[in-house]
Parts: C-alpha cells; structure tokens; sequence
C-alpha cells in the first residue's frame, strides 16, 4: 500500500505528464472539470480542477468524495503509483476494472485519448 505523500507525488507528477503532452493528448487533457481520485485501501480522496492540461487545487480528504466531481477515478494507492509510474497501463487496468473512471459521456470520448 502506497503512503498518501507518494499519492499526492504520483499526481503532481501526473499532472506535470499532462502539462508537457502535446497534440490530441494535449488538446484531451485541456478541459476544465473538477476530479476526484478515491484511493480505496486507504480511503482517502484527492481532489482538484483539470484546467488547461493540469491538476491544480489538489486536497486531500478522508473518505470517499463528498462532493460528485465532473470527472471519478477510483482505484488503490498502489494503482495510482503504477499508472502514473508507467507500470500499469491504464486501459488493462479500466478493462480489467482495477480502475474506475465516470465522468460525462462527452468528456469520456474526449479522455478516451488519454487511453
């Protein structure tokens, strides 16, 4: 199980990933949606806004979402470590449902490059 600063890591470095992408990866991550990732085994959520290709405002809070975010992943710690670490591929892990990822249908066709 990963701590929740590796998490927090993972996603900085995840959003740093999105910031750099260029062409339809970029032009994909650049919405303006409010996400949450829930970390089960340690159920804690991460929240913030993916605006303009990156993750800002990220908080952390126990449990699961309080609020319904516009973009849901769910998943383990030790997932969330993998994907962003490049050792899972996230769309195994979605097929295999070790992730879960809700959001609109519009906006699951355009993260559906992120893929």
């Amino acid at each position: 199980m990963a701590e929740p600063e590796e998490c927090r890591t993972a996603l900085e470095q995840l959003s740093r990933n999105l910031a750099q992408a260029g062409g339809d990866l970029r032009r994909a991550a650049a919405l303006d949606r409010s996400l949450s990732c829930w970390l089960t085994d340690l159920d804690l959520t991460f929240t913030g806004v993916l605006r303009g290709g990156r993750i800002e405002d990220l908080a952390q809070a126990p449990g699961a979402p309080g609020t319904k975010a516009a973009i849901r992943l769910t998943m383990t710690s030790d997932d969330l470590v993998a994907l962003v670490g490049g050792r899972l591929n996230f769309a195994g892990a979605w097929a295999g449902g070790r992730v879960r990822l809700e959001a609109g249908f519009r906006d699951l066709l355009r993260l559906r490059t992120l893929l």
